[in-house]
Formats: structure tokens, C-alpha cells, sequence
């Protein structure tokens, strides 16, 4: 809010409409292609068990848990780790995030100004394009709506390679790395689309 002031709240508020509207989404298509549970349940005589101390039984619980996952831990996010350290330090996510914010010419129809703001969001981190919108905005070159939808297409434009670099090894650490990928691919996905579905909204209504 410091850099951007007024701007700050719509954007924002768009990008939590975002997130409610994908969450509603996949709540609705899990509804209606996930199978549905068994309503029958199976009734098991249980023994009488010893009650047990609620902070032995979580140990138990986390040291099960603890040694399932550590093998999964070395196998797989340790060597990821590496090699995306690898890349990041032989500049290959700057060079392709500098790719990606070279060649927008099918945004033309954004003004030189926004293409800045859009191409510091694109080579750097997101702060990078905040400040400059910041510095556009105090000086009058743009308006607030024109920020927050340049930073809104920012968005949609840097979140893929920066979850590739920062989500997939963690996600390869709990899941099989293909399931990790497509996990990935998906919440991006719909990541993507709910901003674009809420940026176009916008547009409409206040450019």
C-alpha cells in the first residue's frame, strides 16, 4: 500500500476473488467427476483399547509418518534441489523469464509505461514491477486501474516459472514426481485462468 496506495486494496481484492472463484471451480468439478464415496459403512466389532496419552500417540503417529517420507525426501527433493540450484545459479530461469518479458508484442495495446512495469515484474521479482508502478503512478503517468491491471497480467505471465523453481521440489518430495508435475500444471492452470477471468471483468468495468 506504501507504493501503490489506493491500488493496493482493488488489487488484492481481485486476486482473493480470484482464489474463491478457482476454489469454487474445483469444488464444483470435483463434485462432478470424482466417484462418489460408499454410503455403506462396515461395521467391525472393535476391542477395547487401552487409552492412550494423546501426545504419545501423535509421536507414534509423526515417527511413522517421519520415516515413510524421508526416503522420499532423499530420493527425490535433495537431487531436485540441486539441480534447480544448478539452474537458477547458470541464469537459466532469468534468461527465460527474460525471454518471456522481451517478446510481448501481442500486448501492444498496453501502453509503454505498463510494458515497463510488465517487463521489471518479468525479469525480476514481483517488487521490482510494485516499485515501478510506484514511480508511474506518483508522477502521473498512469492512473491506478491501468496499475493494477498491468500488475494483474504480470501475475498470470511470472507465476508458472517461479513455481516450477520453487513448488516442484517440494511437491516431489511428498508425491511421485509425474503426479508433482501435474499437480503443478493444474493449480497453475487454474491459477491462470481465474486471474485472467477476474482481469477481464475488470477491464470491462473500470478501463
Amino acid at each position: 500500500m506504501p507504493i501503490i496506495k489506493s491500488a493496493a486494496f482493488i488489487y488484492i481484492g481481485l486476486t482473493v476473488a480470484a482464489a474463491l472463484l478457482r476454489t469454487l471451480a474445483v469444488t464444483l468439478l470435483g463434485r462432478m467427476l470424482l466417484p462418489a464415496g460408499n454410503g455403506e459403512i462396515l461395521q467391525t466389532p472393535a476391542e477395547p483399547a487401552a487409552p492412550e496419552h494423546p501426545f504419545r500417540t501423535a509421536l507414534r503417529n509423526s515417527l511413522k509418518r517421519f520415516k515413510r517420507r524421508i526416503r522420499k525426501i532423499v530420493s527425490y527433493t535433495v537431487p531436485i534441489y540441486i539441480l534447480f540450484y544448478a539452474l537458477t545459479e547458470a541464469g537459466f530461469f532469468a534468461a527465460a523469464e527474460q525471454f518471456i518479458g522481451q517478446h510481448l508484442a501481442w500486448l501492444s495495446w498496453l501502453s509503454p509505461q505498463a510494458l515497463s512495469i510488465l517487463t521489471f515484474q518479468m525479469a525480476a521479482e514481483f517488487t521490482a514491477g510494485l516499485a515501478a508502478a510506484g514511480a508511474l503512478l506518483a508522477s502521473g503517468s498512469m492512473r491506478a486501474e491501468e496499475i493494477v491491471m498491468v500488475l494483474l497480467i504480470g501475475n498470470i505471465l511470472s507465476s508458472p516459472i517461479r513455481a516450477i523453481r520453487h513448488q516442484y521440489p517440494y511437491y516431489a518430495g511428498i508425491f511421485k514426481p509425474v503426479l508433482a508435475a501435474e499437480l503443478i500444471m493444474f493449480s497453475q492452470g487454474f491459477r491462470a485462468l481465474s486471474i485472467a477471468l477476474v482481469a477481464v471483468a475488470y477491464y470491462f468495468v473500470a478501463m
